[in-house]
């Protein structure tokens, strides 16, 4: 079989190449271009998308050169400026905490990039990536299932998947744990094998991917009493503790952004507690759910017991933090069901 795998540079991309080529399928690397010298700063973190991206093209065109097989670079510059830089500006300073990965994953790594490939004439069955997640297909429906590595699983991140698009996606470590595949990196002799993993999504402060000058307001309690005093809303995300400059009793947590006035609430952590999600733009991997779910509004949060009845996403015990924005994704027996963004918390 012919396989396509999305290559960033980094130890798993580099793994599940090596895997799917000693299994005998015929492998091709790919690899999108994101950044543009000059148009943002970025910094020394390893990211997914900063200035060290070079670096990383080059890591992927020597594993292909490693492996034996072709690799292909695409520049997705542009398309991920409008499709994921501009969504990610847009909710910020609507007072959102979005998640571009999800977005990135969901039309970029699997939608773009896969589509230049086939463009530019690369011939491919399947594309794989380096995901720790599964798949199980049954009677040509395909079910999306958590990694089982349970502390890598990044399943939360592929639940706008479409079955259009699973039923031509390989996820070659979905079985295993990040110290086997680190295991398997050093038995191929691969370079990457110590290479830590990418910790955020921009590799410099976020608040430059805004462009927007700062803006004082205020930092206020739930009765409007001000606190504080800030430079933009834009700084500050829901559930936040720390940065907020406020001397108090007890902790203080961001409770709601409210854009129009340029206002951060806060208040105690009692407070952030939610028990109803109102979630907007669903979308779901076979069929609408209802009843007793398992969720996560955020991707390192815990699964908490949840009930899902039309958009609406009920917490008997209540959820921590909810922010406007984030995915919140619904799992049952370990398969991703689908989500939403989270419109509203109560």
């Amino acid at each position: 079989m012919k396989v396509a795998v999305g290559l960033s540079g980094g130890v798993d991309s580099s793994v599940a190449a090596a895997l799917l080529k000693s299994r005998g399928h015929e492998v091709v690397g790919v690899t999108m271009k994101l950044w543009r010298d000059g148009r943002y700063r970025g910094g020394e973190k390893d990211a997914c998308f900063g200035p060290g991206e070079a670096e990383d093209i080059e890591r992927a065109a020597a594993l292909c050169r490693k492996l034996g097989i072709a690799h292909h670079v695409f520049d997705c510059s542009e398309e991920y400026e409008k499709v994921v830089l501009e969504y990610f500006r847009t909710e910020y300073l609507a007072g959102k905490t979005p998640n571009p990965c999800v977005r990135c994953n969901a039309f970029m790594k699997f939608g773009v990039l896969p589509q230049l490939a086939r463009k530019s004439g690369v011939s491919f069955d399947k594309f794989a990536t380096g995901h720790y997640a599964r798949l199980r297909e049954e009677t040509n429906v395909f079910h999306l299932l958590c990694g089982a590595d349970e502390k890598k699983d990044q399943s939360y991140f592929l639940y706008r998947l479409k079955q259009s698009q699973l039923k031509n996606l390989l996820f070659p470590l979905g079985e295993y744990h990040k110290s086997e595949v680190r295991e398997l990196a050093a038995r191929y002799g691969l370079e990457v094998k110590d290479k830590p993993d990418s910790q955020d999504f921009y590799s410099g402060d976020h608040t430059e991917l805004l462009d927007t000058p700062p803006k004082v307001g205020n930092i206020v309690d739930t009765s409007g009493k001000v606190l504080g005093m800030h430079e933009g809303f834009w700084n500050y995300t829901i559930g936040q503790r720390k940065g907020l400059g406020i001397a108090a009793k007890e902790p203080l947590y961001v409770l709601d952004i409210n854009h129009c006035r340029n206002e951060v609430v806060v208040g105690s952590a009692a407070d952030t507690l939610r028990h109803e999600l109102e979630l907007a733009d669903c979308t779901w991997i076979v069929a609408e759910p209802e009843g007793e779910v398992l969720a996560k509004v955020r991707s390192a949060s815990k699964m908490l017991p949840a009930r899902y009845e039309r958009g609406k996403l009920h917490f008997p015990e209540g959820v921590f933090a909810a922010a406007r924005g984030q995915s919140a994704v619904l799992y049952r027996n370990g398969e991703v069901l689908g989500g939403g963004i989270i419109a509203g918390a109560v």
